[in-house]
């Protein structure tokens, strides 16, 4: 027997061409949603044809600066993301109401690597009725991919103001650090010049622009060391750069928050007084789902780690 009844039944969009476009939009390139969603870049474009299709009109302009909405695209980018943050929330709201023992929070590789997770068994003894799930997530599409509960993300201040669902975790510094043993007497250099005869460690891939404070040849600058800053060795993640570092590789560039413990161990040690730190132009904020906040479970771990960071912060 069939109960289906065609009178209500809805033309629903591809769902994987509006998160495709989403975050086409969002980076205005599809080799960059390609890399956030973990899909190739033939799939990105395939995605879009079946929205377009869908729609019945082009989405986006391909110019020399990117990709840029059409008319079509604008309008339909003015709902795309409160749908798929509702469609995020459905997990939330079905958690919320079960009320489960295991809270599941997102947090970048680095930030749990070199700080959270030497500190999460403090918060087990506290709440010895909450289970922590840690999910690495380093965008707002993985999060909702793992449909996480509480988000620990970094991202541009401007675009980071506390409200009713995120709260401030750190100001950060950055500024280059090293193992003891690579610097005189493990202190720092009473001649900046000097660093240039250091091994240097860089972030990222060649030519990315992640601000003034992640870039050697601003720092060189800064210093008035007037030769080009050498490559020794580069990689993709600020993660595996401050491993580096702590083998002994060379000069990397970092966050305090990231190097705190490590520099307290002396593990690692400044390379210059902190009159040469920058200020980040990025920060650590918490977020939770809207449907979460009153969740006892969520206000005990959020007020737990913003307490953490500002001990942390205390102790810089």
């Amino acid at each position: 027997m069939n109960f289906l009844h065609t009178d209500i039944m809805r033309t629903l969009p591809p769902f994987d061409g509006l998160v495709a476009f989403e975050a086409a939009a969002r980076h205005r390139s599809m080799t960059l949603a390609a890399n956030e969603l973990r899909i190739t870049q033939s799939a990105i474009s395939h995605r879009l044809k079946k929205l377009e299709t869908f729609v019945g009109a082009l989405l986006f302009n391909r110019t020399g600066t990117g990709l840029s909405p059409t008319p079509a695209g604008i309008s339909l980018l003015g709902d795309i993301g409160k749908l798929l943050d509702d469609m995020a929330g459905l997990r939330a709201r079905s958690r919320a109401a079960a009320k489960p023992a295991i809270l599941k929070v997102g947090v970048g590789a680095a930030l749990a690597q070199y700080w959270l997770v030497r500190r999460l068994p403090g918060f087990s003894a506290l709440n010895p009725d909450i289970g922590l799930e840690l999910v690495v997530t380093e965008s707002d599409a993985q999060a909702r991919a793992a449909d996480i509960d509480v988000l620990i993300l970094w991202q541009p201040k401007s675009a980071a103001r506390p409200n009713s669902t995120q709260r401030l975790l750190f100001n950060e510094y950055v500024f280059p650090v090293a193992a003891p043993r690579l610097v005189p007497r493990g202190r720092p250099l009473p001649n900046p010049m000097t660093l240039i005869n250091l091994p240097i460690i860089h972030k990222g891939p060649a030519g990315r622009n992640d601000g003034a404070e992640w870039s050697w040849p601003v720092w060189f600058e800064r210093l008035g060391i007037e030769t080009s800053a050498p490559v020794a060795m580069r990689f993709d993640t600020l993660s595996l750069a401050l491993a580096a570092a702590l083998e002994g590789a060379g000069v990397v560039l970092a966050r305090s928050l990231l190097v705190h413990d490590a520099v307290a161990e002396r593990r690692l040690c400044r390379v210059l007084p902190p009159k040469w730190d920058m200020p980040s132009s990025k920060a650590h904020f918490v977020r939770w789902q809207a449907v979460l906040t009153g969740d006892k479970r969520v206000g005990r771990f959020t007020s737990w780690i913003i307490d953490e960071a500002d001990r942390t912060s205390a102790r810089s």
